[in-house]
């Protein structure tokens, strides 16, 4: 039985190599891709602005990515589906698109995109090994997601017809194992903005009497956008709920909103490693108290800047100056990432926080010496802040 379904791939494979594969692309404009959405091919074009983007902003963070050639696999991505190889046997997508794209010559980065940029393909696989692969995987899962997402055809329940969750997922990987220093939130609003308006009108919902509400494009665009976001953050969640990172953990980073994944990486492996210091859970508990502070004396009860003048002797002056010293330890440190640094160096306060709420009543009938307390529990908030939001872990 198996050796006639060999004489067939054999013979397909003959078949396909007598047409360039480039020479499918006028093929694909005839195939659709969804309604609203246009074609494969009109995808593939979308792919490929995304990806000469994508390779442009990675290169001028010195990441070396030829554009030229990350917008050329994306406009080979989709060709394979039109040989009668895959046609066949469509589980070989993306396989048979590196081997006739070997054949006809292209790059072997372009080559080896057009199988890559399909992973990781199931949980557990790799993502794209190499750079051009990594940003046609990113671009591709970018349209994918905000296409969907645009005609209001998201997941629902178990229902996932898209397999976005996946893409979601796929896009999140690729971003923070590849260390792609990319903001997630202007990838989503670039591949907005390369949707037709008549996609992202097919979402709304439709009026009482049946009709299409008007549409501010503009407005919608962002909405999305900040949709799509949370929806990426959410496939997080369990992501690292796998690595056994803890539910706190994950929200205490989640709260800043990094728009770079592979920071919002960096930053929740750094609160792991506080967490396992002694003085983590005093700090967390400090840092709840003095954000229910802040909140209950409202916006602007805090001064701009602390006085000095106004500082009492003892624990409330050695705390301001425990903050100004180890501010200054800690600014080179978050400016190169180091947040695991700049958390260790955050954790040596603990004693004067602790001294300072054993002795100073912040909520001071002089609303001078009020509103100069309350300015360095912000200063201390925000230096933690910086990193993530440690009030959301456990205390004591």
């Amino acid at each position: 039985m198996i050796r006639p379904r060999f004489a067939d791939a054999k013979f397909f494979y003959d078949e396909d190599l007598k047409t360039p594969l480039a020479a499918q692309q006028d093929a694909l404009k005839k195939v659709t891709y969804q309604q609203s959405l246009g074609s494969v091919w009109d995808k593939s074009v979308r792919v490929a602005e995304l990806a000469r983007v994508i390779a442009g902003r990675l290169s001028d963070a010195g990441v070396g990515v030829d554009a030229g050639l990350a917008t050329r696999a994306a406009a080979l991505s989709k060709c394979d589906l039109m040989t009668r190889m895959v046609g066949e046997f469509p589980e070989l997508q993306g396989v048979m698109g590196r081997y006739y794209a070997t054949a006809n010559g292209e790059n072997t980065k372009i080559a080896a995109a057009l199988d890559e940029f399909y992973q990781p393909r199931f949980a557990g696989d790799a993502i794209a090994a190499s750079e051009t692969g990594q940003v046609l995987a990113v671009a591709e899962r970018l349209d994918t997601l905000a296409g969907i997402f645009a005609v209001g055809m998201k997941p629902s329940g178990n229902k996932d017809p898209f397999a976005l969750r996946r893409a979601a997922l796929g896009l999140a990987r690729t971003l923070i194992e590849g260390g792609l220093a990319l903001d997630i939130q202007a990838l989503f609003a670039e591949a907005l903005q390369l949707l037709p308006d008549s996609a992202l009108a097919a979402g709304l919902p439709k009026t009482k009497d049946g009709k299409q509400p008007a549409l501010d494009a503009g407005a919608r665009r962002e909405a999305l956008a900040n949709e799509l976001y949370d929806f990426v953050l959410d496939r997080l969640r369990g992501y690292y709920a796998d690595q056994g990172v803890a539910a706190e953990a994950f929200e205490a980073v989640r709260a800043l909103a990094p728009a770079d994944l592979s920071d919002f990486d960096q930053r929740l492996k750094a609160v792991v490693e506080f967490s396992k210091l002694p003085q983590a859970q005093a700090l967390a508990a400090a840092n709840k108290r003095i954000g229910n502070i802040l909140r209950q004396a409202g916006e602007g009860a805090a001064a701009k800047a602390v006085d000095p003048a106004l500082l009492d002797a003892g624990a409330e002056s050695e705390l301001r100056s425990a903050v100004e010293a180890t501010a200054k330890v800690i600014a080179p440190l978050a400016a190169q990432r180091r947040y695991v640094d700049t958390l260790r160096e955050l954790a040596s306060l603990r004693e004067p926080v602790d001294r300072y709420f054993d002795s100073v009543m912040v909520m001071a009938d002089d609303m001078a010496k009020r509103g100069n307390r309350l300015a360095l529990l912000a200063r201390l908030r925000r230096m933690f802040l910086d990193v993530a939001d440690i009030s959301l872990l456990p205390g004591t």
